[in-house]
């Protein structure tokens, strides 16, 4: 059985769409047992699983019966990391706020409101063999392992960036507590060169040097980092943010490179898809 959790009471926090630029309201609230982590846009119920999941640019996209919201990957990482399994999310506009560009303002939410446990039971899930999806010379791949670990490594055409490699394998017992420290204040980021392409496609309508950290081919624009390592860090919080999207997290060591949360999603599909250990 897996072990269930959702928050005590409610909260809200608001601010200013990544992409869309847009002004967002979002009210999180406890769920019962057995209902998952799901959106609610308009009368629309979107729930975050593997079967509604659509490629998208830059972010994580959820699409049902015609209706879509996008960037989810950070507040599904922030739930996932904190252990909340089961969760009604509502919104006012069809992208969640980029806030400062990392989890840790929700995860801060999440810790003040504090988290009900509904259910005991374990927490990964035993993978049985292993899984990989890869494009190019980016790829996701799971490992059977004792212990869940991951690793992600990076590599950018800025001395800034450059290649970056980063391991995590936190026990049970304080999964929470290091996600919270180590991984939600890790904060999105990018290369100036690629800015204006991207609002070229009508991206980043948002952005600013308040929610990402952006840098040149040789420094950061915007220093300090939170971490020596925040790149390679907060990819690794889009990919949890985006495998939750299966409702546990198998046990293995999951490695990543250079991938986007197109290949995450293909991921979480291909993990779907294998036969898992009963839950």
């Amino acid at each position: 059985m897996l072990y269930q959790q959702t928050i005590a009471t409610p909260f809200s926090l608001s601010g200013i769409g990544l992409h869309s630029g847009e002004q967002v309201s979002v009210t999180v609230k406890p769920a019962p047992i057995d209902s998952g982590r799901y959106f609610i846009y308009g009368d629309t119920k979107i729930p975050a699983d593997t079967t509604v999941v659509k490629a998208s640019q830059l972010s994580t996209e959820l699409r049902h019966n015609g209706t879509g919201v996008r960037t989810v990957e950070h507040l599904l990482s922030a739930l996932f990391g904190m252990g909340v399994h089961n969760a009604c999310i509502e919104m006012s506009s069809a992208e969640l706020p980029i806030l400062d560009g990392s989890a840790l303002p929700w995860v801060e939410a999440i810790a003040k409101v504090g988290i009900k446990t509904q259910i005991e039971g374990d927490r990964w899930i035993p993978l049985k063999e292993a899984v990989t999806v890869a494009r190019g010379d980016s790829f996701v791949t799971a490992i059977p392992a004792d212990t869940l670990r991951f690793t992600y490594g990076v590599d950018y055409p800025s001395k800034a960036i450059g290649e970056q490699w980063f391991s995590w394998s936190p026990a049970i017992t304080d999964f929470s507590e290091k996600f919270a420290t180590e991984i939600a204040p890790a904060r999105t980021f990018t290369l100036a060169a690629y800015i204006d392409q991207a609002r070229a496609a009508g991206l980043i309508k948002g952005g600013s040097l308040d929610n990402a950290i952006v840098c040149d081919e040789e420094r950061w624009i915007n220093p300090p980092l939170r971490f020596d390592n925040e790149p390679c860090r907060h990819k690794l919080l889009d990919l949890i943010g985006d495998i939750s999207l299966l409702g546990f997290l198998p046990r293995a060591h999951i490695l990543a490179y250079k991938a986007s949360h197109n290949l995450h999603a293909e991921f979480a599909l291909a993990i779907a898809q294998k036969q898992i250990s009963e839950i």
